[in-house]
Order: C-alpha cells, then sequence, then structure tokens
C-alpha cells in the first residue's frame, strides 16, 4: 500500500504551515512536501514546517536546475539549517532545452554539493524515468492517473535494473480538491500546467484525458479516499492539496484525504 504525505505550493505563510504541520502529524502523514516556484522558495516552506512537525520527514518537488545551481541550493539548505537526513530534495530540469541530458550531467554536480541529502529526479517520460531508477535515490511523478503512474514506474524499475541498489522509491503529487468546488479547482490547476512548456504539453498529449480530469476532484472524504486508493503504483502519494491558503481549508483537506490508518484509528 502507497503511505501518503501531504503537499502544498511554496510561499504558504509560516503562521499557516506550522500548524498545519503539526495536524498533519496529528493525522499520520508520513512526510511533508512543498514544490518551488519563482515566486517563493519551496525549502522556506521546508523549513517553516520542520519545527512544528519534527517528527515528519521533508521534501521540496521540485527545484528547477535552471533557476537553482547545485551550489546555491546547498547554500539555501544551509542557510535554513534543513536536516540533510529528513530531506528528499526533488530536482528538475526546468525549461532547459535538453532536459535528460541536464539531469544526466547534473548529478555529479548535486552529490557533490549536496552530501546526504536525497535526490529525486521529476520524471514523466519513459527516459527520465529510466534515468531515476538508474542515477537517483527517487522518481517524482506529476500530474499523472493510477495507470499511467503504472507505466512509469515500469520505467523507473528498467533502469534500475543493472544497478545494485535496486528500483529506488516513487513519489508522486496527486492534486485533490475537497468539497462543492472542487472540479472548477482541480480544472484550473490542470490548465496552468497543461501549457507550461513543451515537457507537459507532451505529457498530457501522452496521457489523453479530458481536461479538468488528472487528479482528484472529490465531493466528500470517502470519495477522495477511494479516489486516492487507486494510486498503488506509488510508493508515496503526496496529496497535493487544492485549497485556499489559509488553515482551515487546507487542514479540511488534508482531513479528508488523511491516510486510512489514521482514520480508523
Amino acid at each position: 500500500m502507497s503511505s501518503r504525505s501531504f503537499g502544498v505550493a511554496a510561499g504558504l505563510d509560516p503562521e499557516v504551515a506550522a500548524p498545519l504541520a503539526a495536524r498533519c502529524a496529528e493525522l499520520g502523514y508520513g512526510s511533508l512536501w512543498s514544490n518551488d516556484h519563482p515566486g517563493a522558495l519551496g525549502l522556506e516552506t521546508l523549513a517553516a514546517f520542520a519545527e512544528a512537525a519534527p517528527e515528519l520527514e521533508l521534501g521540496v518537488a521540485v527545484i528547477a536546475l535552471d533557476r537553482h545551481p547545485p551550489a546555491a541550493i546547498a547554500d539555501h539548505v544551509e542557510r535554513l539549517g534543513l536536516d540533510h537526513e529528513r530531506l528528499w530534495l526533488g530536482v528538475g530540469a526546468g525549461f532547459s532545452e535538453r532536459p535528460l541530458s541536464t539531469m544526466r550531467e547534473a548529478i555529479v554536480d548535486l552529490r557533490e554539493a549536496l552530501p546526504g541529502i536525497r535526490l529525486v529526479l521529476a520524471a514523466m517520460g519513459p527516459k527520465m524515468c529510466a534515468l531515476a531508477g538508474r542515477e537517483y535515490d527517487g522518481a517524482f511523478f506529476n500530474w499523472m492517473t493510477p495507470a499511467f503512474a503504472a507505466s512509469a514506474r515500469l520505467s523507473v524499475e528498467s533502469g534500475a535494473a543493472d544497478t545494485e541498489h535496486g528500483p529506488p522509491p516513487c513519489f508522486g503529487y496527486v492534486r485533490v480538491a475537497v468539497g462543492a468546488d472542487a472540479a472548477a479547482r482541480l480544472a484550473k490547476e490542470e490548465a496552468f500546467y497543461r501549457d507550461l512548456h513543451d515537457g507537459y504539453r507532451n505529457h498530457f498529449q501522452r496521457l489523453g484525458e479530458p481536461e479538468g480530469t488528472v487528479g482528484v476532484a472529490a465531493a466528500d472524504s470517502a470519495e477522495a479516499q477511494a479516489s486516492l486508493a487507486a494510486y498503488e503504483a506509488l510508493d508515496v502519494t503526496v496529496v497535493r492539496a487544492l485549497a485556499s491558503a489559509n488553515l482551515e481549508a487546507m487542514s479540511s483537506v488534508a482531513e479528508a484525504a488523511a491516510p486510512p490508518a489514521a482514520r480508523a484509528a
């Protein structure tokens, strides 16, 4: 069974992030994640999570190397006092014209600049998934259906076939909105990514799914739980909350999508 973690958009107010982290720990989530974007540094959001939920691991997915070279990422990690052993650091090529080559060549510099930190590669296509399996400590999927995630996992496993370490874990964001406006929230978020750059355009074309349907738009917790359970190919399902950036709205999604074991307790 996939374990479950919780994710937000970078830049969440620390006065929201801290109590949200504590609530996620109570709900049984295994780790807390933030994305990273030009308007906010995901590692700073993790720093807000770190103190409030010291028992949880932390992850950022993903930091684009065209904006943040490895040495700069290392400087941010040290400035923020983030524990290397708690951190999963997701990286991607961003708007690079040669994404596969960029990420193949980056691993040496990343290992040197970020010793002891587990490196997770953003992967959608089969070649990038295979590279994640071969060279990185994990693969991070984004905007996938359960069936597509299962196929991507096979590519990760194929890449790791001739390695000593074996297949690394597969993580993935699953956008989750709950309530009367859930479908509209999911459609708005997806529309932004569908035309963000060629990588996403090609990915959504391969998916072949109707617009506004890749993720979970649920009327209530029962529907959200049923939809999330289908992501069996993921070792870690990261519930990416689509909600207003306040504690009540974020907590509501966290509670609706909480790990089943915690809900049963």
